[in-house]
């Protein structure tokens, strides 16, 4: 599969829990970062989804994968890639990295329909978005 990073932090104080190492929902959310990342390098860049087409990917399934902890002060990117693309939907494959030493450290899939975000309701992924997620595809 062809991965491209979609983003890169530090892991923060406030990113971890009691137990001392980043917490869940911190994962999910450089998840999220990733795919609006990723859907804008497909052609869904913030302006066509507001005021231009009005679509954006929406996960509708998730399974995960936590492999090792991560820790305030460590360096961590996300690559995204295309595990498959559907008529509606696409299935996207998320890997959180540690940037010391390239270790995984988590890995998602998270399944997504293409949302039209007036009517709330699945569409066709267009011809130019499938053709550019084509590039990514194993």
């Amino acid at each position: 599969m062809k991965f491209r990073e979609t983003y890169r932090t530090v892991v923060a104080p406030s990113d971890c829990d009691h137990l001392g190492h980043m917490n869940v929902s911190r994962y999910f959310a450089a998840c999220s970062d990733g795919v609006i990342t990723f859907q804008t390098e497909l052609g869904l860049g913030p302006e066509d989804v507001r005021s231009g087409r009005q679509l954006s990917f929406a996960v509708v399934r998730a399974e995960s994968d936590f492999k090792s902890e991560v820790t305030a002060g460590e360096v961590i990117f996300l690559k995204t890639g295309v595990q498959e693309i559907g008529g509606k939907s696409m299935i996207f494959c998320h890997q959180l990295v540690r940037a010391e030493n390239d270790q995984i450290v988590f890995e998602t899939i998270f399944r997504c329909v293409l949302l039209d975000l007036n009517s709330r309701k699945a569409v066709l992924i267009p011809d130019d978005i499938r053709k550019k997620a084509e590039t990514f595809l194993p």
